[in-house]
């Protein structure tokens, strides 16, 4: 079984940082990513950010230049560093983590960026 556990969200003003972080623990040492999803109201859930084991990085367009995704393999945990915040980014922010072809969620956190 593999468990995420994501912390650090919460209200900011737009142009304002938010870290969110997601810790891993399970049968994790065979992942081939992990990263994270969000889903705002009315929306359909939508990738934010994803690294491989490899260290490899992919980004959604939206997010590009203002949020960065890292990991600590050390530590079981992947963070994202959020800066630059807009209205457009509020949603429920998920972690997810991909071990060959399972998916694994996160309970999810919400980020709500004021104007």
């Amino acid at each position: 079984q593999v468990q995420l556990v994501e912390s650090g969200g919460g209200l900011v003003q737009a142009g304002g940082s938010l870290r969110l972080s997601c810790a891993a623990s399970g049968s994790i040492s065979s992942r081939n990513a992990m990263g994270w999803y969000r889903q705002a109201p009315g929306k359909q859930r939508e990738l934010v950010a994803v690294i491989t084991s490899g260290g490899s990085t992919n980004y959604a367009d939206s997010v590009k230049g203002r949020f960065t995704i890292s990991d600590d393999n050390a530590k079981n945990t992947v963070y994202l560093q959020m800066s630059s915040l807009k209205p457009e980014d509020t949603a429920v922010y998920y972690c997810y983590c991909r071990i060959r072809v399972l998916a694994y969620w996160g309970q999810g956190t919400q980020v709500t960026v004021s104007s």
